[in-house]
């Protein structure tokens, strides 16, 4: 790729490098797990460059990372996080191909080269249901009547929706799910998605920013519902998007997709765990395969089982 073509600053780079785009990276477990992980995968001297940019950042700063990605050749690719949205629509014309989610959901969360063409994915809706598969078990909406609240309509609440609203067979779909979102930009994108699909999940779009709302919504559940906080809150913003007065169902799961941070949702679902019977998980489990299955495609890497189970050991060492 030659960077000649490029109007942007490119940096030659002299070693295999992958980048971890956020907004807080050097508080990431895994700026500190990948030097373990690349001595276990045989990757000599590669190196991962963390890169801040603020919440909804200028489309230009967006350009700037997929370019660098582009034109220099020991880029080799990237794994995005919060900005899996913005990142798409500033600079979808830089990319040669998107896999069929990142057409779907119009996001990327994962950017690699093959054969000199650079390549956008959405690895979240494959991942996020691989750790669904973990947390409620098979085939969990045959045997319960739960709904589904997902707190949250970024690009992991739109990968988690478009996950449980594609499953091949109709009964390992719930029955409704309930989505809010603190602006309206997240909820019109799920609409447009849920459009183009031929789905038997009832979808409701809620756009509202206060916490005792949400409780309301939360207490509406019946018993056996998944409840996420897709929002960010706790890790990326303070706070929690219920307040401390909600109720969550009884035999409820509760999963927060973060792992760090202040925590308050996790915090709040563990209060009651005992009382209301719940089952409580974090974010480590998704975090952990999510980065392993972007680093091998970054790397174009084979993982085997023995490794994997390495990279897992290593990773448990690590968690905050």
């Amino acid at each position: 790729m030659d960077k000649n073509r490029s109007p942007y600053h490119i940096v030659q780079r002299d070693a295999p490098t992958m980048y971890f785009i956020g907004v807080t990276t050097a508080q990431s477990a895994m700026m500190r797990l990948f030097p373990l992980w690349a001595e276990v995968l045989g990757l000599d001297g590669a190196q991962l460059i963390g890169v801040d940019l603020p919440l909804q950042a200028d489309p230009e700063q967006y350009r700037q990372v997929v370019a660098q990605i582009k034109y220099d050749p020991l880029s080799l690719g990237a794994l995005i996080t919060t900005h899996k949205i913005d990142l798409f629509d500033a600079a979808a014309d830089l990319f040669d191909e998107f896999d069929s989610y990142a057409q779907l959901c119009h996001e990327v969360s994962s950017i690699v080269k093959r054969n000199d063409q650079l390549i956008g994915a959405a690895k979240d809706a494959v991942m996020s249901g691989q750790a669904l598969q973990a947390i409620l078990g098979p085939q969990y909406w045959r045997r319960s009547s739960g709904h589904v609240l997902c707190l949250g309509v970024g690009g992991a609440g739109i990968a988690i929706a478009a996950n449980l609203l594609t499953q091949p067979n109709p009964h390992d779909r719930p029955q409704r799910l309930v989505v809010v979102n603190d602006q309206p930009r997240g909820l019109a994108k799920l609409r447009a998605i849920v459009e183009q699909l031929s789905s038997t999940v009832k979808v409701e779009y809620i756009l509202n920013e206060e916490s005792r709302k949400n409780d309301d919504l939360m207490s509406q559940l019946p018993p056996g519902s998944l409840i996420i906080n897709a929002t960010g809150m706790g890790k990326d913003r303070p706070g929690s998007p219920i307040s401390d007065e909600g109720t969550f169902p009884m035999h409820s799961i509760v999963w927060d997709l973060n792992y760090r941070g202040k925590l308050d949702f996790l915090r709040q679902a563990r209060a009651q765990a005992q009382q209301r019977d719940l089952k409580v998980h974090d974010g480590w489990h998704y975090f952990t395969i999510s980065l392993i299955d972007h680093i091998a495609d970054t790397f174009n890497q084979k993982i085997a089982p023995e490794q994997s189970k390495q990279l897992v050991e290593k990773a448990g060492q690590m968690r905050p």
